[in-house]
């Protein structure tokens, strides 16, 4: 009867690492949704101040109109993007267009003083920061969850249950000027 025993110890201690093991991934996929909703709360935040930025330089440089559209452009299709992949190209489109628009901005000096300008500029840059900080925490959720579907003994359960890795959320290396950070000081 002992022999009984041991073999249904065995069979619980591994049921019982494979039910921990389960629901240690299901929690690691939903921290990694919870960081990219939080990814998509900042971007939305920056897509809503841009008309107003845009509007505001627009009120100064009326005959700029080309950034504007490449602006407004690069924003739709950022706010269409889905995957982290098609997203994080997105971004960089849109980064690269809010240089141009600050460029274009640093030729009119009463633009510069307006106080609405100003504003705008401190807002994008607090959004950019969070921006930034809500993309590392994604990318450690989902480098803590593809370490877990890599290891040893979690990929067996990972394959067994259809739990995949995800897609950092990072530049592509083709464009190495949206590494730099929008300027958004005068």
């Amino acid at each position: 009867m002992t022999p009984l025993y041991i073999v249904l110890a065995i069979i619980v201690v591994l049921i019982l690492a494979v039910i921990f093991m389960y629901n240690g991934f299901v929690s690691k996929v939903n921290r990694t949704k919870e960081a990219w909703a939080d990814i998509d709360v900042q971007l939305k935040r920056r897509y809503d101040l841009i008309p107003n930025l845009v509007e505001t330089v627009k009120g100064y440089a009326t005959h700029e109109s080309a950034a504007f559209e490449n602006v407004t452009k690069a924003r739709s299709q950022a706010m269409q993007a889905g995957t982290p992949a098609s997203k994080a190209d997105a971004e960089n489109q849109l980064s690269g267009t809010l240089k141009t628009l600050f460029a274009v901005a640093e030729a009119y000096p009463d633009l510069k003083a307006n106080q609405n300008f100003l504003q705008l500029q401190a807002e994008l840059g607090n959004t950019e920061d969070k921006i930034q900080a809500a993309r590392r925490f994604y990318n450690s959720n989902v480098m803590a969850l593809n370490t877990a579907i890599q290891s040893f003994p979690g990929n067996v359960i990972a394959n067994s249950f259809h739990f995949a890795k995800m897609d950092l959320f990072e530049l592509s290396d083709a464009d190495s000027a949206a590494r730099e950070p929008v300027k958004v000081s005068f």
